[in-house]
């Protein structure tokens, strides 16, 4: 899979162009390439500020976006690369709470493509050298990385411990089966333990290693994953805990505990995100963060696209309408958990690889009609994958128009790339 960018400014497309002239490295594993690049580049990846490390399934986004707003509501500067980006390819990078400017990344990007023109490196591998250089040449007290893809081989799995403050593992999930799945031997053959086993190699010799609990066989590799890299291990139920009340999320350990407010991002899942993010904070000792910092950066944490209520504007008009870039059946069981007794219209976009059946078997009766749109730029399921009464639709403003005009609300849904789309025509930029 290859993520395409555009841009308004000339500089950054030209590198943005030979960006997507990278092949994409079928078969080729490991980290040596990007290792490469960061020794030509004078190894950034070792003069970061702390760095809090996030791995996993589902969640681990909306988990760095509550680590960031934490630690600047204690009034820290923080660096922040997370993926894929929605709009704009600048989302990738944030320096100093700030996204990258455009005369600064076309620099960067094509200092790094320079440097790494005959390793054919993959797109990834070149924006994770682009954030790590940045964030090496600015000043801050913390950075939040998000791992793109798996963990083992993911290009920020380049961080060694002398610049980790602490790694964690958000909910896990049976996703990117092409990547993640592929035979090979000495490694787990049972689906879920073979997604923990990647995703827990982030750990690293005396770094702490925060996880929520997961089904017993995920969670005996973790901690084999643990145990082979010296890492402490800090696991939901056992080192730390969280009670979700009507008002009020609950969260303790042996430090102690705390009474929080709930989450200002919406869904079921986000106090579970969120109190991992509090756990990984607690449980690290590079930045201190106090608890009345915890609790406003809770209510402040802003993550574009995750079940995300849009603004009336020139796409979604006055009509209430919902966006999540969730593809996957465990984003399907969050979207049903939190739309449960309620009917919705579905317009929905699947790039190819994934699961639209278990998408919506998990969604089950909830949406009243189905019409499937094109993602922009990739390969997608067509209408019959989803459902036998599913419509076609050309593209998102022409879904919302065939839609019947009811009290209905919309959900928008099934990949980050058609949810970057449906951003840019409404109006709604990330920032």
């Amino acid at each position: 899979m290859k993520d395409f960018g555009t841009s308004d400014d000339p500089r950054v497309q030209a590198q943005l162009d030979r960006l997507a002239a990278l092949s994409i490295p079928q078969g080729r594993l490991g980290l040596e390439t990007i290792r490469i690049m960061m020794g030509r580049l004078g190894n950034p990846q070792h003069q970061l500020p702390p760095v809090f490390h996030v791995a996993g399934t589902n969640g681990k986004g909306s988990t760095c976006a509550f680590l960031r707003a934490m630690l600047e509501a204690e009034g820290c500067r923080v660096h922040a690369t997370t993926s894929p980006h929605l709009v704009r390819y600048n989302e990738r990078i944030r320096l100093v709470g700030e996204l990258i400017t455009d005369e600064a990344l076309a620099a960067l990007l094509e200092e790094v493509l320079d440097a790494g023109e005959d390793l054919a490196p993959s797109f990834f591998e070149v924006t994770i050298a682009a954030a790590f250089l940045a964030f090496s040449r600015t000043p801050a007290d913390a950075c939040v990385v998000e791992v793109g893809l798996g963990g083992r081989f993911d290009a920020t799995n380049v961080l060694e411990p002398d610049v980790l403050a602490v790694c964690g593992i958000a909910a896990l999930g049976i996703d990117h089966e092409r990547f993640l799945l592929a035979p090979e031997e000495g490694v787990p053959v049972e689906p879920l333990a073979r997604i923990a086993f990647e995703k827990a190699e982030i750990a690293k010799p005396g770094v702490p290693l925060v996880t929520l609990a997961y089904q017993p066989v995920a969670s005996a590799e973790v901690e084999r994953a643990a145990q082979r890299a010296g890492a402490e291990l800090v696991m939901r139920n056992g080192d730390w805990a969280t009670e979700l009340h009507e008002n009020a999320l609950h969260y303790s350990d042996h430090y102690g505990s705390l009474t929080l407010p709930l989450p200002a991002l919406p869904g079921p899942h986000q106090p579970e995100n969120a109190a991992l993010a509090v756990a990984m904070l607690r449980h690290q000792n590079k930045v201190p963060v106090s608890a009345e910092a915890v609790a406003q950066g809770i209510t402040r944490a802003r993550w574009p696209a995750r079940l995300q209520l849009l603004r009336p504007g020139p796409l979604i008009g006055a009509r209430e309408g919902w966006l999540d870039g969730g593809h996957n059946p465990n984003a399907a069981e969050m979207l049903a958990r939190h739309f449960e007794g309620h009917k919705l219209h579905l317009i929905i976009g699947m790039i190819a690889g994934k699961d639209p059946h278990g998408f919506m078997d998990v969604l089950g009766e909830i949406p009243a009609s189905i019409t499937v749109a094109p993602v922009p730029g990739h390969e997608w399921f067509e209408a019959g994958a989803f459902a036998p009464n599913a419509k076609s639709a050309p593209d998102i403003p022409s879904a919302l128009a065939a839609l019947p005009d009811d009290s209905l609300p919309v959900l928008i849904a099934g990949s980050l790339y058609l949810a970057g789309e449906v951003l840019r025509l409404n109006g709604e930029l990330p920032d």
